[in-house]
């Protein structure tokens, strides 16, 4: 990656989007509006006039009809990039493969407003062609494995997908004390209608099974460290069990009790305030098949006695 500009803007980015058999027919500016809905038509008028909508490489009017299998372009100038702690520390490397330990605050992939500020930017330009075997949320801490090559990709993923093979260990802080020491959580975790955003996944009869395993490490005033085993990776697992389960994390700002949104919280997804890290990750090395276990040191306030 080059040197961020002198601005403190980031680069830029293009999106490119080759059009299905949805877009035939369909006004370019209609397209734009139902296809993008973060944006209202007037804002999407104003960046086709300014050419950063391009069909084709070529510029277009806002009533252009469309055709599968044209190139949409969306040319995103450069943009002044919310804070992140812009870090993070390497727990094994060889050929093969990469462990990092990932600060809180610090996206893992782009998204809402985060390109150049994200773990995948600062990890690639370490090492460059690196690939995420899976992410964490914004406000979660601790380990990420990447891959640096197709073979290994490859034979990380096949263990991914069979259960209980990759062991993943995370350190929550949750409210209130639960009142058994071992507990497992298995509500489905799926998609569901939002009043913030379009959908929000949350606990749901009609989501995917999800499990995860709770075991109550310290008892504070008005709070409980545990230690989260989970056997399924479902989009903020934890966060949406935990919630579930009557012992929201300490400081989630969206997941309430019954594991979706809080009643008037108006929070997105990437917001902070939870306190989760995700402490051990184990797996068979995909080439060697020797057994490797990566460790980040927790937060203090997630250290277990």
């Amino acid at each position: 990656m080059s040197d961020p500009p002198k601005t403190g803007l980031n680069h830029g980015y293009t999106l490119r989007k080759t059009l299905g058999q949805r877009a035939t027919g369909m006004a370019l500016l209609d397209y734009l509006s139902q296809s993008f809905r973060h944006s209202d038509e007037a804002t999407w008028r104003g960046r086709i006039a300014r050419a950063e909508v391009l069909v084709d490489e070529a510029r277009v009017e806002p009533d252009t009809p469309l055709r599968q299998g044209q190139v949409l372009a969306w040319i995103k100038p450069p943009w002044r990039e919310p804070d992140a702690p812009l870090h993070f520390a390497v727990l094994y490397e060889d050929k093969h493969l990469l462990a990092v330990d990932k600060p809180s605050g610090l996206p893992t992939l782009p998204g809402s407003g985060f390109q150049e500020h994200t773990l995948l930017s600062l990890v690639r330009a370490h090492a460059p062609g690196a690939s995420p075997m899976h992410r964490l949320g914004r406000g979660t801490s601790g380990v990420v494995l990447f891959c640096k090559s197709a073979e290994a990709a490859r034979g990380v993923q096949a263990q991914w997908r069979q259960p209980g093979v990759v062991a993943k260990r995370y350190l929550a802080l949750v409210s209130g004390h639960p009142p058994q020491d071992r507990f497992t959580v298995d509500n489905p975790i799926g998609l569901v209608p939002d009043t913030i955003i379009d959908a929000l996944y949350s606990a749901t009869p009609d989501g995917k099974p999800s499990l995860s395993r709770f075991t109550v490490l310290a008892r504070h005033d008005t709070t409980s460290l545990a230690a989260v085993d989970i056997e399924t990776g479902r989009p903020h697992q934890i966060r949406i069990h935990a919630a579930a389960a009557g012992h929201p994390l300490l400081g989630d700002p969206l997941y309430g009790p019954g594991g979706g949104r809080t009643p008037g919280s108006e929070a997105r997804p990437g917001d902070l305030g939870y306190r989760l890290h995700a402490w051990q990750l184990g797996l068979a090395h995909p080439l060697s098949g020797e057994r490797l276990v990566f460790e980040a040191a927790p937060p203090e306030a997630l250290r277990p006695a």
